[in-house]
């Protein structure tokens, strides 16, 4: 005879097995390291829960696929999570009310004492409340560098953004593309952006990003770095191609001498079987100021009524923050953990360079953190426009950047 203990947990049970949820998750990862990245934290998911990890991938870069986010949570249709950058992006939706309070679950797993640096935690607390769950530390600070190409232009592999200049005209002549920089807004806009730390310097970067000092725009470090700029913009002009990883890919195949994107193309080069170090170099810091920021992915959750699928994200939120997921992550990925306490002895060199510096504190915030979505478009729309208008000349361009930030809060 069943006690009725017996009976109570037979039913529990069978009540956790029928209120499996399809949870659908939202992100803009659809290249081939991306895919094979996000596929660790779905299958962390299905097979550590009675849920269901329904991919919700959104074609194209973060700026496209925001504003289709936003929209379905606004309009009431809202996904079970969804991927953001670290900072102000969800702001506004946190503020009305739209997104899931994980406070309880950072405090019983611990997450301030684990998550590294703490500023990407307190990217996601608006009064002392936490709502989302940073899943990676992303830089734009690196430069990549194709052996092959080097090999075929009979050049050594340059070590700095200077020697990577004066290598350019025998890479041309080689029939190489010098700098390979795809054609979408975001990709001119983050090569100046490592351009502005690599060559003004962290002092004037932070001043201008986070003091917003349109003085410091006008003075002679960012004159360099608006120099620098329109040569960027010279030596890309051929390259022809909108996505960032068919960009990536003109460097894999030597079709290019380098790119300047985040650590995501470590990525693609290990899709294609390359190796750090043999294959390619990697500069942080364009070689001359080695930093990384720290930006990144966080999944946020929007509120829902549904009791299922609350219990599905609250789960899914835990599995983000696990040891597991989070190495399986990153490697494919080619960012960097959020947690400082995980084994990552399998990183590849580019990977322990960035581990390195972490260590040893070189670390600026992203410009999601420091500056408004608005100020933030407004200098990329700049950007767009100073990279595709080569008649735009770089003393207007940073007279016009000054006025932006002279406005920013």
């Amino acid at each position: 005879m069943k006690t009725i203990a017996g009976i109570l947990a037979a039913t529990a049970l069978t009540s956790v097995s029928a209120h499996a949820a399809d949870l659908e998750v939202t992100h803009w990862w659809t290249s081939g390291g991306e895919a094979a990245a996000v596929a660790e934290f779905a299958k962390a998911f299905n097979e550590g829960t009675e849920h269901n990890w329904v991919d919700g991938a959104i074609a194209g870069s973060g700026g496209t696929a925001r504003p289709i986010i936003v929209s379905r949570i606004l309009g009431g249709d809202p996904m079970g999570a969804t991927q953001l950058n670290h900072g102000r992006q969800a702001e506004e939706l946190v503020e009305a009310g739209l997104m899931m309070d994980l406070t309880e679950i950072a405090e019983a797993e611990g997450w301030k004492d684990v998550v590294n640096p703490p500023s990407l935690l307190d990217a996601c607390t608006l009064d002392g409340r936490i709502y989302c769950a940073p899943i990676n530390i992303h830089s734009w600070q690196w430069m990549w560098l194709s052996h092959k190409a080097y090999e075929d232009a009979g050049l050594d592999v340059p070590q700095n953004w200077d020697e990577f200049v004066a290598s350019a005209p025998q890479l041309a002549e080689a029939g190489k593309i010098p700098l390979a920089v795809g054609g979408q807004a975001w990709q001119s806009n983050g090569a100046f952006g490592v351009m502005s730390i690599a060559i003004a310097g962290i002092d004037a970067w932070t001043d201008v990003f986070v003091n917003k000092n349109e003085e410091t725009v006008m003075g002679p470090e960012y004159t360099k770095v608006f120099e620098a700029a329109a040569v960027a913009r010279e030596l890309s002009k051929d390259t022809k191609v909108q996505d960032w990883n068919q960009a990536t890919n003109l460097v894999i195949t030597g079709q290019a001498g380098a790119q300047i994107m985040g650590d995501w193309a470590q990525g693609e080069f290990a899709v294609a079987g390359q190796v750090a170090g043999e294959d390619y170099t990697c500069l942080p810091g364009l070689g001359a100021n080695e930093v990384i920021d720290t930006g990144g992915d966080a999944f946020y959750f929007p509120v829902n009524d549904d009791p299922e699928i609350t219990a599905a994200q609250k789960e899914l939120a835990s599995i983000l923050m696990s040891k597991e997921a989070q190495v399986a992550f990153n490697l494919k990925k080619g960012s960097l953990p959020v947690r400082g306490d995980v084994d990552l002895s399998a990183a590849n060199d580019c990977m322990k360079k960035g581990l390195k510096i972490l260590a040893d504190g070189g670390t600026v915030p992203s410009g999601d953190m420091a500056l408004s979505r608005d100020i933030l478009d407004e200098l990329e729309d700049l950007l767009t426009e100073f990279w595709s208008d080569h008649s735009y000349s770089p003393e207007d361009a940073q007279k016009a950047y000054a006025e932006i930030i002279s406005r920013a809060e």
